[in-house]
């Protein structure tokens, strides 16, 4: 049985989900069995996370340096055990061009007690304070992603 995968999607797979990504997998640290991706509704293939990204993420000792974004398709979708969007929009994309993963399709803020806003706005082009409170509001869904991870692996 292939690993179980979380995969995270936002627009263009440079800002919001590789954070997560990153965030996800630096939580779940190296012999975790769980495998992490991110992709993007309207993402192209091979281009590098935000410099931005790259900057937050390297202040808490991840480097993403090697992220290629890609975009959601068929197989991405297929893949991914746990599919978290970003926004309203984007779960709504999903649901729309993939209908068969409705019930793995989740928002980010799903995984936060009391989320400051449903979406995750985007950072992109709105400065080094946009992309620390996009890393913020990532980190506070890590410990509802932990645990709903181990309720499946449990249940």
């Amino acid at each position: 049985m292939a690993s179980p995968t979380v995969l995270f999607v936002c627009t263009g797979n440079t800002c919001r989900s590789p954070l997560a990504e990153g965030l996800l997998r630096h939580a779940l640290g190296d012999s975790s069995d769980i495998k992490v991706a991110s992709a993007g509704v309207a993402a192209g293939y091979g281009e590098p996370a935000n410099p931005e990204t790259l900057a937050v993420l390297d202040e808490v000792g991840i480097d993403l340096a090697n992220h290629q974004s890609q975009p959601t398709d068929d197989q991405v979708i297929a893949d991914a055990t746990w599919i978290i969007a970003m926004t309203r929009s984007h779960r709504d994309a999903l649901t729309a061009f993939f209908p068969a993963a409705q019930d793995r399709t989740f928002l980010l803020s799903d995984f936060i007690e009391e989320p400051a806003s449903i979406d995750v706005p985007d950072p992109i082009g709105m400065g080094r304070a946009a992309y620390l409170q996009t890393r913020d509001v990532i980190v506070d869904a890590i410990p509802g992603i932990l645990k709903a991870i181990a309720a499946t692996k449990a249940g």
